[in-house]
């Protein structure tokens, strides 16, 4: 009889549980297949590599307009600007390349196909890279020496602020 009643009892004790358990298992696997769903689309129809001439060009220019804004540019400063965007843009393409097989994933997956890693492929990899910062690099310099110049000290402590603030931001909890 004792045992009975202790089988008894904990299937009452038992079936809550599971029950909870399942439910929450459930909601947890609709939550992060939602989630990954909704990743795999937005990045593969937002993200940078998806991204067309025209797309860049209006990206362009609206973060144009929003620093333009929020710095109170006039026309002669928001003219050194444009090339100070064009020099990153460039940068950018040297560095991450204009064909299908520029995604970064695409380039590291054949380094790491085989049993070793090939050391001499990643090196070609990166001396690549570190050719294109280089190349382009004098280009963005100029481009914001001649942009941070155009700027009232005003505007210029502003922009100090703005990037100060952006540095904090990643050392937050």
């Amino acid at each position: 009889m004792q045992a009975l009643f202790t089988n008894q009892r904990n299937r009452r004790i038992m079936k809550p549980w599971i029950k909870r358990s399942l439910i929450g298992l459930l909601g947890a696997s609709a939550l992060f297949g939602g989630l990954a769903a909704w990743a795999h689309n937005h990045w593969q129809h937002h993200g940078w590599h998806a991204m067309t001439e025209q797309d860049a060009t209006a990206m362009r220019e609206r973060v144009i307009s929003k620093v333009a804004a929020r710095l109170d540019l006039d026309a002669a400063q928001k003219a050194k600007l444009t090339p100070l965007a064009d020099a990153l843009r460039d940068q950018r393409q040297a560095l991450l390349g204009t064909a299908p097989t520029a995604h970064p994933r695409t380039q590291v997956e054949p380094l790491i196909a085989g049993n070793t890693f090939d050391r001499v492929a990643a090196q070609r990899l990166l001396s690549s890279k570190v050719e294109a910062v280089n190349t382009k690099a004098p280009a963005v310099v100029t481009a914001f020496g001649d942009f941070y110049d155009s700027l009232r000290p005003e505007q210029q402590a502003k922009l100090r602020g703005y990037l100060n603030r952006g540095q904090q931001h990643g050392r937050r909890g």
